[in-house]
C-alpha cells in the first residue's frame, strides 16, 4: 500500500514520525519501503507489495532526476534535519518554565492572567515517587512540591518576565512553606529545563537579592526540572470551576495580604 500526501500545499511535509533519515543506497533493494519526495513527504511501500515488471522503483527514479539537482537535495536534508532535531523548527515557537509558588491554584491564576501565556497545568514536581496523588503529595512524604507548567510564547513574554511575574507572587523568605501552607509539599521554587533557563533564574534571583523591599535574605530554590506530573482534573483551572470557594481560600491563607507587606502595591 501506499500512503500519499493529502495536502496539496507545497512546502507542507510531514510530521518527524514519518521521515526517514536514510536514503536507500545504491543498488538496494526496489522494495526499500521508506524514501522522501521532493517536498519531504514519506512515500511508504509494503515489502510484499508487486511492482510492474521492468519498472524501476519510485525513489530510484527521484534519485536519478535530482542527481543533477544538488541544490534540492541540499535543501530536503536540511528539512529532514529540523524536523528530527527535538525542540526544532515545529517547536520554536513555544517554550515551557516549571515553578512552585506554593498552592498551585492560586499561581495558575495569577499566570493564566499573563499575555504570551498558552496554557499553565497544576501538578507536582521534584519528588521521589512517580504518578503521585494528591492525597500523596499533599502528606509531604513524597518529596513533591506543588508547582506549574507554563507553556508560553517567547516571542510575546520573555522567560525572565515570567520570573518577574513569579519572584512577585512568592514569599522568598521562606523555606518549606508559602502563606497559610506549610510543609516541603508548599516550598517555592524554580525548576530550569536548560542551561539558558538555569543561567536566567540564577540571574534573577540576585536581582532581586540586591532590589528586594525587605531584609531577610532570599532562600528559594533553584534546581534541574525533573518529571511533572499533572494533578487530579479537579484541580485545573480550580479558581473558575470554584470562584467562590478559591476566593474565600484565597482571602483566608492570607497570600496577598503577606505579598503586599513583602513587595508593596501591585503594579
Amino acid at each position: 500500500m501506499r500512503v500519499r500526501r493529502l495536502n496539496t500545499h507545497p512546502w507542507r511535509v510531514a510530521p518527524p514520525a514519518r521521515i526517514s533519515h536514510q536514503l536507500p543506497a545504491a543498488g538496494a533493494d526496489a522494495t526499500h519501503p521508506a524514501v522522501f519526495s521532493r517536498f519531504g513527504v514519506l512515500h511508504v511501500r509494503s515489502s510484499t507489495s508487486p511492482r510492474p515488471s521492468g519498472r524501476k522503483p519510485h525513489w530510484a527514479r527521484r534519485l536519478a532526476a535530482l542527481a543533477t539537482k544538488p541544490g534540492e537535495i541540499c535543501g530536503l536534508l536540511i528539512a529532514a534535519a529540523l524536523l528530527a532535531t527535538p525542540g526544532g523548527a515545529a517547536d520554536s515557537e513555544t517554550a515551557v518554565a516549571t515553578l512552585a509558588a506554593g498552592c498551585f491554584w492560586c499561581i495558575e491564576a495569577d499566570f493564566e492572567k499573563v499575555e504570551g501565556v498558552l496554557s499553565v497545568t497544576s501538578g507536582y514536581t521534584g519528588g521521589s515517587v512517580a504518578n503521585p496523588t494528591y492525597k500523596q503529595v499533599s502528606k509531604g512524604k513524597t518529596g513533591h512540591t506543588e508547582a506549574v507548567r507554563v507553556v508560553f510564547d517567547p516571542r510575546i513574554i520573555s522567560y525572565e518576565h515570567l520570573l518577574g511575574i513569579f519572584w512577585r507572587n512568592i514569599d522568598p523568605t521562606v523555606d518549606d512553606r508559602q502563606f497559610c501552607d506549610v510543609g516541603k509539599q508548599y516550598r517555592a521554587g524554580i525548576f530550569y529545563h536548560d542551561e539558558e533557563q538555569r543561567q536566567e533564574a540564577e540571574k534573577s534571583r540576585a536581582v532581586i537579592e540586591q532590589t528586594k523591599p525587605f531584609a531577610k535574605p532570599v532562600i528559594t530554590e533553584i534546581a534541574a526540572a525533573t518529571a511533572f506530573y499533572p494533578a487530579e482534573a479537579y484541580h485545573q483551572d480550580y479558581f473558575k470551576k470554584n470562584p467562590i470557594r478559591y476566593a474565600y481560600y484565597r482571602k483566608t491563607c492570607g497570600r496577598d495580604r503577606r505579598l503586599k507587606e513583602l513587595w508593596g502595591e501591585t503594579k
